[in-house]
């Protein structure tokens, strides 16, 4: 049976402001994200989403992103390589000192947003990312677009990295996604959503908005836990999944796999 890990942004509620449904989508998925007070979240959020990750017996990951809390981190900041290295080294040392301290351990690192595309592409940026995960901790794992400058970063740095694909995304022909300033960025019909992982996971094909089919690696899953219907998305994914035997295993049993 072939397995892919389903991983979902989180913790990004901050204040008397509450975003998303963690708990109940923790039910769903296999990997968290979580915020680290940059683009959203908070100390008492990112305490409360890393407990509830260790009672469901999530993957733990850092979600590090652009100091943009009104822009939710998806406005690009101009910033250097070295304040990329010095940003995501603090927030990991942010949620690393909570996991640590309720007794848990971290799985891997995902940038978020703005910082996430651009890196994508500037091979300087995800090269600054991948030398600050890789100095924290060379045993966490590296999320990043399937095929993108910062998948091969952190290759290229000596870390595991797993290709992340989006369900609920489109792609185009150079295997970007889309950007969301466009129309047809995102897919709101469930099935159609579906219908794209599974063909990512199981031909390593996904069929971009050029009409064309290019070549994808799929190791993990995004779905998004902000979607006004994130909580029954991420029921439908998985329960779909399942049906057409492709099993939700944590990351590292799909890398092992």
């Amino acid at each position: 049976m072939k397995k892919v890990d389903i991983n979902c942004d989180m913790g990004e509620s901050f204040g008397t402001y509450q975003i998303g449904q963690d708990e109940e989508i923790l039910d769903y998925v296999t990997s968290a994200n979580i915020a680290c007070g940059f683009h959203a979240g908070d100390p008492s959020i990112m305490r409360k989403t890393v407990q509830l990750a260790i009672e469901k017996n999530t993957g733990i990951g850092v979600h590090p992103g652009l100091p943009d809390l009104a822009g939710f981190g998806r406005r690009f900041i101009d910033i250097t390589p070295q304040e990329a290295y010095d940003m995501v080294v603090y927030q990991i040392g942010a949620l690393q000192s909570f996991v640590q301290a309720e007794g848990g351990s971290l799985q891997h690192v995902k940038p978020h947003g703005a910082l996430y595309n651009r890196a994508s592409k500037q091979k300087d940026l995800a090269e600054a990312i991948a030398e600050a995960v890789y100095k924290v901790d060379p045993a966490l794992i590296l999320f990043g677009l399937a095929g993108s400058e910062l998948v091969k970063a952190g290759r290229k740095t000596g870390l595991i990295t797993a290709s992340e694909v989006f369900a609920d995304r489109t792609y185009q022909s150079d295997g970007s996604l889309t950007s969301r300033r466009e129309p047809d960025a995102l897919i709101t019909d469930q099935e159609q959503a579906v219908n794209q992982v599974i063909k990512m996971v199981k031909e390593k094909k996904v069929h971009t908005l050029q009409n064309e089919e290019i070549g994808i690696e799929a190791d993990t899953i995004c779905i998004h836990g902000d979607g006004a219907h994130a909580l029954e998305f991420a029921n439908y994914i998985n329960s779909a999944l399942k049906e057409s035997g492709i099993e939700a295993a944590k990351i590292s049993n799909v890398l092992n796999d």
